[in-house]
This record gives structure tokens, C-alpha cells and sequence, in this order.
């Protein structure tokens, strides 16, 4: 039987092992599907990778793709919300749909600005003090809002 995913998360050019592996983490826990776009800031085999993933990276449905466009492609017709602190739409503000895509960009720049679509670019607000979330708690938070949405009704 084919696996489905509830919906997918990509982590765009990620530059640190450890939080590509706690994403990997929750990404199991949630039923999702982990999207590496390459350049990648580690190695797919790094130890750190795993290692924040614990025993769970044999459970996890995962791919690397080469760049944007071979993602494009492989989620043809799927919902994108792209996650980045310049974006002004809440992300509890839109309704996430089974089979969506969660976008999020690398530790250091976020996404490119070309990605972002006033639309589809979502945040999570914090204090003026907080720069950014830590990039795979900023995937936790996204991913249990989904959940939350599907399962209240």
C-alpha cells in the first residue's frame, strides 16, 4: 500500500543537521512527509541528522530533491504556504487542507523574497524581542495547528 502523507513539509536549503532531524521527528509524529531542497548545509548520512531524530528516522517518509523547480514538479497541484516572519497573514488565519504544503527556509535567510506571496506567506508572530523561532519548533507549531484544525469537528 502507498503511503499518504496528511500533508508535507519542506525545509528549503537547511543549513544545520540537528534541526533537520527534529523536523524529521515531528514529521513522523504527525504524519507528514520531509522535503530536503537541496543545497543542504550537512550530509544526508550525518550523524547529527539522526542523531535529533533518534529511533524514529526508519519511520520517517522523506525525499531530497536537487532544487525548487524538481519540487515543483514532484507536488504538482498541492497548496504551498510558505512560512517566514516578513509575511503579515497569521498562520492561524488560513485553512490547511490534507495533502498541503508547508514551506520553510533555511536557518540563516529564511526564504527568498521571489518565493513569497502575500497570499500564500504565512507567520508566526512573536515579541518584537524574538528574532525568529528555532526552525523546527516554527514546523511544530505549523504542523499542530493543522491537526488541530482537522480534528476539532
Amino acid at each position: 500500500m502507498k503511503y499518504t502523507p496528511q500533508f508535507h513539509v519542506v525545509l528549503y536549503q537547511p543549513e544545520i543537521p540537528h534541526n533537520a532531524g527534529s523536523v524529521g521527528r515531528t514529521c513522523v509524529a504527525v504524519g507528514a512527509k520531509l522535503w530536503l531542497v537541496r543545497p543542504l548545509g550537512f550530509r544526508v548520512d550525518d550523524y547529527h541528522l539522526r542523531r535529533a531524530g533518534l529511533d524514529y528516522w526508519q519511520h520517517l517518509e522523506w525525499e531530497v530533491v536537487d532544487d525548487w523547480l524538481h519540487l515543483q514538479t514532484a507536488l504538482t497541484g498541492a497548496a504551498c504556504w510558505f512560512f517566514s516572519k516578513r509575511a503579515t497573514k497569521a498562520y492561524t488565519d488560513v485553512h490547511y487542507g490534507r495533502g498541503d504544503v508547508f514551506v520553510f527556509g533555511s536557518e540563516s535567510q529564511g526564504l527568498p523574497d521571489a518565493m513569497l506571496e502575500p497570499e500564500s506567506s504565512l507567520c508566526i508572530p512573536t515579541r518584537a524581542e524574538v528574532r525568529s523561532l528555532n526552525l523546527s519548533n516554527a514546523v511544530a507549531v505549523a504542523a499542530y495547528e493543522a491537526l488541530r484544525q482537522w480534528n476539532r469537528g
